[in-house]
């Protein structure tokens, strides 16, 4: 979704509903809520450390934002209301199509891993990840783009496919610049060798089944990622009416379930592979649980995907 997309209803929850929903979850077992927004300057510092607050008094989950790129003292003042994690795409790491992709900011994609590396300092456990397939995108950007992954040293690594939306510039363009024998596909198998090479890189990382990919394969998709390195899945609670006003990308997974839904299909889904839904804040593992991998110079070594 582009910010500045007309023809979509945009929506804000208020602060009752937000608590309501984040009780909904600790009493499905979660242990720890994402809050999300887009490009919102209604969400002011004060009332975002005032929430954040509250859900840490009424319900105790463990808290990761995700509301883009915002000011130092934003920041500041939200890790010392309670914050634990802070979610960041980069998106990509070949500056040339991060211009391209963010037309409107004149955003550099040194700024955002600048920002990354200040959270982390802040204390929060840091989150980031690319998107696979997006147009103008090679195979050698997506090795780039896990080489950063490491250098950043992740707690938490969101990959999945950029799916389009046909309503947004980017969505309209077919290939980017690039020839299509050079263009890297947003199918499954790119994406889960994508998954699988994060998690050797980062094993002590959490990394989510992303609904994207279930949206491309709905009856296997998070299946398919959680056997292939990924060992998160995140269960929505949004109100369902606000649910389908989340207009990012055509035909979203799960888009018309209610959360008690939700919470029953993915813990039988668990279940149908094996895994037992884990309990507690999720946090990442110990990096001393692991060693090290080596990280590659990007072109030192041939490409994997």
């Amino acid at each position: 979704m582009a910010a500045g997309q007309e023809g979509l209803f945009r929506y804000r929850m208020d602060d009752d509903e937000i608590c309501a929903a984040a009780r909904l979850a600790r009493d499905c077992g979660y242990g720890t809520l994402v809050l999300q927004a887009g490009e919102d300057p209604g969400l002011g510092s004060q009332r975002m450390a005032e929430l954040i607050r509250r859900l840490k008094a009424e319900t105790g989950l463990a808290i990761t934002l995700s509301l883009g790129e915002r000011s130092d003292a934003d920041l500041q003042a939200w890790r010392a209301a309670g914050a634990d994690r802070y979610l960041l795409r980069f998106e990509t790491s070949n500056p040339q199509l991060y211009r391209r992709i963010h037309p409107n900011h004149g955003s550099e994609i040194s700024n955002r891993l600048a920002l990354l590396r200040r959270l982390k300092a802040m204390g929060y456990a840091i989150g980031s990840g690319f998107m696979v397939g997006i147009p103008g995108q090679s195979r050698a950007d997506v090795a780039q783009d896990l080489c950063t992954l490491a250098q950043l040293d992740c707690d938490m690594i969101g990959i999945g496919p950029y799916l389009a939306h046909p309503a947004t510039p980017l969505g309209k363009r077919a290939a980017g610049n690039r020839p299509e024998r050079d263009q890297c596909p947003a199918d499954l198998d790119t994406v889960a060798t994508a998954v699988a090479l994060a998690r050797l890189l980062c094993p002590w990382a959490n990394i989510p089944a992303t609904t994207a990919v279930a949206t491309l394969d709905p009856q296997h998709g998070r299946e398919d990622m959680l056997c292939r390195g990924a060992n998160v899945v995140m269960p929505n609670c949004t109100p369902l009416a606000y649910r389908e006003l989340y207009q990012i990308y055509p035909d979203k997974a799960c888009q018309h379930e209610s959360a008690e839904q939700c919470h029953s299909c993915l813990n039988a889904r668990l279940r149908a592979i094996g895994r037992q839904p884990g309990e507690g804040p999720g946090h990442a593992q110990p990096r001393d649980r692991y060693p090290m991998p080596a990280i590659p110079l990007p072109g030192s070594q041939p490409c994997l995907l």
